[in-house]
Order: C-alpha cells, then sequence, then structure tokens
C-alpha cells in the first residue's frame, strides 16, 4: 500500500512507542497516587506536558491533555461559552472542522448566538466579516489555523489583531493541521485557546491537548476527580500522553526541514496533475496552504468511484475530511469556497507526510490519469 492521507492519521513513530512503553510495563501507576509506580507515572505525565508546552511556545501550565483535538475542541467552545452570560455570540467560520460547527451549532440551540463567517474562494476568512460580527457580548471566535480538507493557513494574526481592537472575546485556533507543518507558538500568534492532536503527528490516537492561556476562564465539561487543574477530570492516558509529548517535540524539531520537502513534492505533483489532467479545479491553491496538502476537483469523475479503484491500485487516499469519508454529500468546505456540488462531488485530497517519498509522487502520477481516463466515460453514460 502507498499512503497519501497523512491529513487523515499518520503512522505512529518507533520513538513515540518507545516512550510509551515504559507507562504500560513498570511504570503502569495512577498519577494520582503518593506511592513509587504513581509518582513514576506523574513524572512522564509532567515530562510530557514540558514537551508539548516547548512545541507550541506555551507554559507547561497553559497545557490540558484531552482525548483529542475534537474533544480539546469542544472543550474551548462550550467551556468559553459557559463561562460567558448565557445568550452571547460566539463567532467561527464556514470551513472549520465539524468538531467546531457541530459544538457551535449546539450552543446555538442552547441559546447563544452563533455567527459562522464566510470565505472567500481560496478558503480564507475576510477581515471585513469579522470586524462587522464582533459585538460587546462576543464571548468566543475560533478560526482554525490550518483547513484539513485544502490546507489553506488562515491569516490568524490579523484576525487576532481585528478581535483585540473591538471586542475583549476569548479566540481559539484549531490548529490540530499545522503542528508540524508550520510553526506553531502560541504566544506570537496570541491566542487564548489552541486545539491539538497526537494521531496527526506520529503520535497514538485518542489524546491530544488544549492550550489554555494563564487566567483565561472556562468551565469544565467533565466533573470528577479534578486532575488536569480541575479543568478535565478523570485518570489520564498516560502511556498515550507521553507519546504525544515526544511526537510533539519530534514534530516542533523537524518542520523547517520537513516542511521544505513535502512542499517541493507537493508543488511537483500539483504541476504535473494540471498538465496530465487538463480542467481539474486546484482548491486552495493561490492562498498560503501547510505543506503537502493538495485538494483537486477532476471534471467527470465521481470521487466515491475513484478512491475505490485507487484503493485496487494500493492507493489510499481522501475526497475530503475523514471524519466524512462516508458521506456521499459534497464537502462543506469546497461548498462554502464557492465549488458547485457536481464539481465538489469529484474532490481528491492528497495529504503527504513524513514517510512520503518522491517514488510514491511517481507511482501516483503514473496510476492517477489512467483510472480518470476509465472513469469519465462510465460518469458520462450514467449522466
Amino acid at each position: 500500500m502507498r499512503y497519501y492521507d497523512y491529513a487523515a492519521t499518520t503512522p505512529t513513530l518507533p520513538q513515540v512507542l518507545e516512550a510509551m512503553r515504559p507507562f504500560q510495563e513498570g511504570a503502569f501507576g495512577n498519577p494520582s497516587s503518593v506511592y513509587g509506580i504513581g509518582r513514576d507515572a506523574k513524572k512522564g505525565l509532567e515530562e510530557a506536558r514540558e514537551k508539548v508546552a516547548d512545541a507550541i511556545g506555551a507554559l507547561p501550565s497553559e497545557i490540558i491533555f484531552t482525548g483529542g483535538g475534537t474533544e480539546a475542541d469542544n472543550m474551548a467552545l462550550k467551556g468559553a461559552a459557559f463561562a460567558a452570560a448565557p445568550g452571547s455570540r460566539i463567532i467561527t467560520c464556514t470551513t472549520e472542522h465539524h468538531a467546531v460547527l457541530h459544538a457551535a451549532g449546539w450552543l446555538s440551540r442552547m441559546g447563544y448566538d452563533v455567527v459562522f463567517l464566510p470565505v472567500d474562494s481560496e478558503g480564507i476568512v475576510e477581515l471585513s466579516a469579522l470586524s462587522d460580527a464582533l459585538t460587546p457580548n462576543t464571548a468566543i471566535v475560533s478560526v482554525m489555523l490550518a483547513n484539513n480538507e485544502v490546507g489553506t493557513i488562515q491569516p490568524l494574526k490579523e484576525l487576532v489583531d481585528v478581535v483585540r481592537a473591538k471586542s475583549k472575546a476569548l479566540i481559539h485556533t484549531d490548529a490540530v493541521q499545522a503542528l508540524g507543518k508550520i510553526p506553531v507558538d502560541v504566544g506570537e500568534q496570541d491566542v487564548d485557546l489552541a486545539s491539538f492532536s497526537a494521531h496527526k503527528v506520529g503520535g497514538p490516537k485518542g489524546v491530544g491537548s488544549l492550550f489554555i492561556r494563564r487566567k483565561t476562564k472556562i468551565e469544565p465539561l467533565i466533573h470528577g476527580g479534578g486532575q488536569e487543574r480541575d479543568i478535565r477530570s478523570g485518570t489520564p492516558n498516560v502511556s498515550g500522553i507521553a507519546g504525544w509529548g515526544e511526537a510533539a517535540k519530534i514534530a516542533a524539531e523537524e518542520v523547517d526541514e520537513e516542511s521544505k520537502r513535502l512542499s517541493d513534492m507537493r508543488d511537483r505533483l500539483q504541476d504535473r496533475l494540471t498538465d496530465a489532467l487538463p480542467g481539474i479545479r486546484l482548491n486552495g491553491s493561490k492562498a498560503p496552504r501547510v505543506p503537502g496538502t493538495l485538494n483537486v476537483c477532476i471534471p467527470g469523475v465521481e470521487g466515491e468511484s475513484l478512491l475505490l479503484m485507487l484503493d485496487s491500485e494500493g492507493i489510499a487516499a481522501s475526497s475530503g475530511s475523514a471524519c466524512t469519508s462516508g458521506s456521499l454529500e459534497p464537502s462543506h468546505v469546497l461548498a462554502a469556497m464557492g465549488v458547485d456540488k457536481k464539481t465538489a462531488l469529484g474532490s481528491l485530497r492528497i495529504s503527504l507526510g513524513r514517510g512520503s517519498t518522491e517514488e510514491d509522487i511517481d507511482h501516483l502520477l503514473d496510476v492517477l490519469p489512467g483510472i480518470v481516463g476509465k472513469l469519465r466515460p462510465l460518469s458520462a453514460m450514467r449522466s
């Protein structure tokens, strides 16, 4: 199998597995316990917290471990809303991950005033739309740093400056797709809350973090034993957290080198596909994008059929977010960018990562045009 879906998940790195091993064997204790193996687990937990904090420019005390990016997004939006006055305004964007969109939708049903900002044809939030949406009772503004489907990087610092100038609202960013691909520094970016997920950077599934800036007030969603500064109760997944810490450390250390390597491969793939498949639409290509992500719409081809034929050739790719891979509906991200439904149903996302090679690019370029050539006549007959 050749893997082209690193935006969905990544293979667990060998160094990460080694970092997890001690806490699945000898140091298996509960980190809340005072005896030896409990203290060992607590030490591993706090060392991982330091690694994650260092990777994103935060303090260890500002890192809350979660069950992944989805929980971190829900914790940020709901926690900020519950800490504010009932009916406060929540501002987010139409191209967000469903963890944010559905959390915002739920808050709307609970009586909060939710605004979904539009984007332009490249997926960028318009600063004027954000400025117009801000009100004195805005509790939180949530705009993702990098999009999971097209890779668009939002001008986050500019958006933050608009919010700071007009409002006291908290600012959250879903940075799940950014870490390891572009430099992430929550201090320089001046956000109050930021979500991260381990399995996007070679860590284990089921663990992530929410950065919460000092003195930021949010209400906890999970109550119990008071772990994680009483913000996320429950016995922590120590081995998973240890792996997450190691994965975050590696991602931050190697980001510059990997960013250039993946950008070069992505651009070569884009140029060759444009020549081989005339008429394809490049989504978000005129905006800053994370390296390694290429999203295209191929006229005359249905995405589901394309993915099945690629799979039969041993190629794993995606038509968009892994969370909606079973849906026959077109991508909400492409729809928000103005792509019509018929075109959007022919989308293909190629996302490269640490294990991607030049040979993978060559192989995809050898196989994909032939598959498209077979599918287009079939699609035309059905139409």
